[in-house]
């Protein structure tokens, strides 16, 4: 034998790499690829394709185009990537590092798929693989390609066990449907009354991939490259009427310290441990004044929220005036409550000292707007001097772009006196840059402002391009105070939206050309896109976000107020209940059974033939195996063992009417005592006795 035949033959397995049926590997096959697509964004390109390559030499065995790998080979290939895996990793040990180990295990176990015994390995684990994609993905349309990749695997195992049942798919189709509306409604009740524990997405992720969304840094260009992604930020709900467009600022986070062009927060948060998220934060019908926010995941720790709001969901706790913190990275869907109030008083009053922050600025850089915040402070108070930025932003030629031109050197001045074309971010940061300099303590607010209504207008929808950065000043006397100059300079900004405020300029999401959103003339594609997204948000929130306050709550409303002990005599109740329901429709099957004793004891006089000419019935045994096994101890049998199983086959497997089942056991019996004959001729001539 060969060096090459030795570590790619098959001389140590047992069984031949052709046990498993064509279409068998066929359906496995195809649930992997599609239990694949929920984490093709966050795993590696060489994995996915070791994937593919790893599952196609599999399925090119099947038709002896290669041959399955040896021991050595399989153990060379398994050190190579995972080597690759540990190189790409580099020490980033996490849950999500570990579910790409995972499905490199996965797809290192195609080389050894080989028996019947092997593919229900890979059953089990292709499963556990359809849950494992519920930590990245929660949506109703990842939910869907899991639940029809697990349909696809029990299709597979109805072809592994009858490969050749004549119309075999269709009505293992149809069983699967039949088996699928008599487990839901109790699928329903169980999700509904049984006791709801914290949920696989709960689990922190640690995650090392890139977010969508809002960073904790500011530079001139951050925003306007934010404002071309049509990806959700969050969800509102609003329990009395949605504020005007122009009042939604939702403010996220403060910069207050200058560091070249970027602007930073000055003091860091404190350290949390790490620990489950709560994400069933609002629960119980909103009052008017309250409102739900549904996040997308950010990775980060802030949440957004509208002024003069407070928390009412204590998954959110509020940091500092009208800014909100999660008690943990918010690494999945977060659902939370606010409420709007008046808030008495001038603001919020900060004494001088520490209002020192508020006015750090670079030793050098941007002459000319020091210069300019001089002129100002020596002629005008606080405020004067802000009425003369904001009048300087509206009179002057600015303009609003998302095409921002380079401004390397003193940005500020070159902002300010040269180009005056900027976005969002480069206003706010000079901004707050000559106001410092005037001596008026001020900060850069990062959040996002505006929101599209949903579809039925129920509730907003806050998208990343409404992301903004805006300026508060400290005014002795009032408190923190907003100044906008995007407000001043393109008003129709805060009034409608970003899409009108660069409409003549035509570069609203003009690298995102798959984007529903940038089709806004096409009602259509706009009402496809409002409708779609809103079954996703009434599945993220009471499916996805159904977790221990919602069924509570629920539970409380019930006649009687359910607790936790009620609940858990309901549920035992409804367990108890399926199961006496499903104990009776076995019984009325078995006696509907009785009817068909003449057919099983044809098949148990078959067993009995078998087991007496030396071949008895193995346990988990199907017809087809047992014929071929009978065919190889007694050839002259073959042919009517062969015609027997399909027959059993058809029996169960197929729909046919009452006589034509008659005839069918009638045929059976004829079969069956032709293969007596021929197992009788066949022992006479070897001079072989029957017991």
């Amino acid at each position: 034998m060969s060096l090459l035949d030795r570590l790619s033959g098959n001389d140590a397995d047992k069984v031949p790499a052709t046990s498993l049926p064509s279409r068998a590997l066929l359906w496995l096959i195809g649930s992997f690829a599609l239990l694949l697509t929920p984490q093709w964004d966050r795993l590696p390109l060489w994995l996915i394709a070791a994937c593919a390559v790893l599952a196609s030499w599999r399925w090119l065995a099947r038709y002896g185009r290669v041959r399955l790998p040896g021991r050595w080979l399989r153990t060379g290939i398994m050190l190579v990537l995972t080597g690759v895996y540990v190189a790409t990793v580099q020490g980033r040990f996490t849950v999500d590092t570990a579910a790409s180990f995972f499905v490199l295990a996965v797809g290192l176990k195609w080389l050894e798929t080989r028996s019947v015994r092997d593919f229900y390995v890979l059953f089990f684990i292709l499963v556990y693989l359809a849950t494992v994609n519920f930590l990245f993905h929660q949506e109703i349309l990842w939910a869907l390609v899991n639940f029809t990749g697990i349909a696809l695997l029990l299709v597979g195992l109805q072809v592994l066990n009858a490969p050749e049942l004549p119309g075999g798919m269709k009505s293992g189709w149809r069983r699967l449907g039949a088996l699928f509306l008599k487990t839901l409604p109790v699928v329903v009740l169980l999700f509904v009354f049984f006791p709801r524990m914290s949920p696989l997405w709960s689990v922190p992720l640690v995650s090392g991939e890139a977010r969508t969304g809002i960073g904790d840094t500011m530079r001139p260009g951050d925003i306007s490259s934010l404002a071309q992604s049509s990806e959700r930020a969050f969800r509102v709900t609003f329990g009395g009427e949605i504020p005007p467009y122009r009042d939604r600022y939702w403010r996220g986070l403060t910069l207050d310290y200058l560091d070249g062009e970027t602007w930073r927060q000055g003091q860091a948060g404190d350290f949390r441990a790490l620990g489950r998220v709560a994400v069933d934060g609002g629960v119980g019908p909103l009052k008017p004044e309250e409102y739900d926010v549904l996040l997308e995941p950010t990775d980060q720790r802030w949440a957004f929220a509208l002024e003069n709001s407070r928390a009412v969901s204590d998954n959110v706790v509020e940091e500092s005036a009208d800014l909100f913190r999660f008690r943990r990275p918010a690494d999945s869907p977060v659902r939370y409550r606010l409420a709007l109030e008046e808030k008495a008083g001038s603001g919020e009053q900060i004494e001088r000292p520490e209002l020192r922050r508020y006015l750090q600025l670079p030793g050098e850089g941007n002459p000319r707007a020091r210069e300019l915040a001089g002129e100002l402070r020596r002629s005008m108070g606080d405020e004067q001097i802000i009425r003369s930025l904001m009048e300087r932003f509206r009179e002057q030629a600015y303009f609003y772009t998302l095409r921002p031109p380079a401004m390397p050197d003193n940005g500020i001045d070159t902002l300010l006196f040269d180009k005056k074309r900027g976005f969002c971010a480069h206003y706010a940061g000079a901004t707050t840059f000559v106001l410092r300099a005037a001596g008026i303590p001020a900060r850069v607010v990062v959040g996002y402002q505006g929101g599209e209504p949903g579809a039925g207008r129920d509730y907003l929808i806050v998208r990343q391009y409404d992301a903004h950065a805006w300026v508060e000043a400290y005014l002795d006397g009032r408190g923190w105070v907003r100044i906008d100059p995007t407000a001043a300079i393109a008003p129709e900004r805060i009034e409608s939206g970003l899409r009108e405020a660069v409409a003549q300029e035509g570069s609203f999401l003009e690298n995102d050309w798959a984007s529903p959103q940038r089709y806004a003339n096409v009602a259509l594609v706009q009402w496809a896109s409002l409708q779609l997204d809103r079954i996703n948000y009434q599945w993220q929130r009471w499916v996805v976000g159904y977790q221990g306050q919602s069924q509570m709550d629920l539970m409380s409303r019930l006649p009687g107020g359910f607790g936790m002990r009620e609940l858990g005599y309901l549920t035992a109740g409804i367990v108890g209940a399926g199961l006496l329901i499903a104990g009776l429709i076995s019984a009325l099957q078995m006696r509907r059974g009785e009817k068909r004793n003449a057919f099983r004891r044809v098949v148990d006089t078959w067993h009995r033939l078998c087991a007496s000419a030396g071949v008895p019935v193995r346990h988990g045994e199907t017809p087809s195996v047992l014929a071929t096994r009978l065919a190889k101890a007694e050839p002259a049998a073959a042919d009517s063992a062969r015609l027997f199983a399909r027959m059993v086959n058809s029996h169960y497997y197929s729909a046919g009417t009452e006589d034509e089942g008659g005839e069918q056991l009638k045929r059976m019996r004829r079969l069956l005592a032709t293969m007596k004959r021929q197992l009788r001729r066949s022992n006479s001539r070897t001079g072989r006795r029957r017991d």
